[in-house]
């Protein structure tokens, strides 16, 4: 099985207002609705999803490495806000009206930070990171993420700093294996599905450790944003056999409960994988919302 891992069909840099490049890659037709993919933790933009799927829903799917990742130059010091930002830019400059997002695991706050800064009509966070830093998790976090917010919380600098020490793919593909279900794992191993998934983290890591550090920064701490304002449809899908230590402590209930407009799908047989078990449902669900 491939779980709808496909060659980008279009591959491009847009540049921005400060005269740094964007990487993004495309699939499925030019003229389709946009939806714009923010990946999950160090992959690159080459990492697809849906397959044949997005070609089906007519869907323009726009995937967007993130400054310092893959094909993107680096902006130090970037914020949730600075994302949004250079994604307006974006969307102006690749004429994509209207667009929706998806935000896989660590892609979710940039994914919910478009929609805080009303950039997409909807959104669908799958597997997605939590506000870990948000005192509701303060008793219910994996001891080891829990040292890392307060790492973050205590000097940025300095945990950024350690996070650019972590490694590179290599110690990330070791960590993401360890810590998944059955379920993920035989995705993640599947012949194809690897390849693809571990070219995608050598070109996130191309630049160097700086673009993952300072996401993880980012994503470990509070947000700039209160969830309770999103207005656009977010839809929160979790998989009951996530087992993955940085995705929402409690699978996205209490930030069902946070966002006014948010519908939360819980697959009881389902693992973290969901973005490549389940994009048709994910794709379909989204759509919806706008047609």
């Amino acid at each position: 099985m491939d779980h709808g891992v496909r060659e980008p069909e279009r591959l491009g840099r847009t540049r921005l207002p400060d005269g740094r490049l964007l990487g993004w890659a495309e699939w499925g037709p030019a003229d389709g609705t946009p939806v714009l993919l923010c990946p999950g933790a160090a992959t690159s933009r080459r990492l697809a999803f849906g397959g044949d799927a997005v070609d089906a829903a007519g869907v323009r799917l726009v995937s967007v490495d993130r400054p310092g990742l893959g094909a993107s130059d680096p902006a130090p010091g970037r914020t949730l806000t600075d994302w949004a930002v250079d994604i307006g830019h974006l969307v102006r400059e690749r004429t994509l009206r209207a667009p929706l997002a998806v935000g896989f695991s660590q892609g979710a706050p940039f994914a919910l930070a478009l929609a805080a800064h009303r950039l997409v009509r909807a959104v669908a966070v799958v597997s997605g990171s939590d506000e870990l830093a948000h005192p509701r998790f303060a008793h219910s976090l994996n001891p080891r993420v829990r040292d890392m917010v307060d790492a973050v919380a205590a000097g940025p600098g300095a945990a950024e700093a350690s996070f650019a020490g972590f490694g590179g793919a290599d110690a990330l593909w070791e960590l993401i294996i360890t810590t998944s279900p059955e379920t993920d794992r035989a995705v993640y191993t599947d012949p194809v599905f690897r390849h693809a998934f571990r070219r995608a983290m050598d070109e996130a890591f191309a630049r160097g450790p700086a673009g993952y550090a300072r996401d993880t920064v980012l994503a470990m701490s509070r947000w700039p944003f209160d969830p309770a304002g999103i207005t656009v449809p977010v839809d929160l899908w979790y998989g009951q056999q996530d087992t993955s230590p940085v995705h929402s402590p409690d699978l996205g209930e209490s930030l069902a409960r946070l966002i006014p407009t948010a519908t939360r799908h819980l697959l009881p047989a389902a693992g973290g994988a969901l973005l490549w078990t389940h994009a048709e449902d994910v794709l379909r669900s989204l759509l919806a919302h706008v047609r």
